[in-house]
């Protein structure tokens, strides 16, 4: 989940681009240094998923 966004946790769908969802996923590591570590595998969680709908969104193209 992603908590700072006003989006229910769920990274952005931009139609016709799961780069650009991949590339969101990919920074919300970046912002693991900010989080206490047990909400580390919360964040892996969501990134995983997010990342997992992105490429998966990808066999269409």
């Amino acid at each position: 989940m992603w908590p700072a966004d006003n989006n229910g946790g769920q990274a952005p769908h931009t139609p016709g681009s799961p780069t650009a969802t991949i590339d969101y996923a990919v920074a919300r590591l970046a912002e693991l240094d900010t989080l206490d570590v047990a909400e580390h595998p919360a964040r892996f969680e969501a990134v995983h998923a997010t990342l997992t709908d992105a490429l998966s969104a990808i066999d269409g193209f």
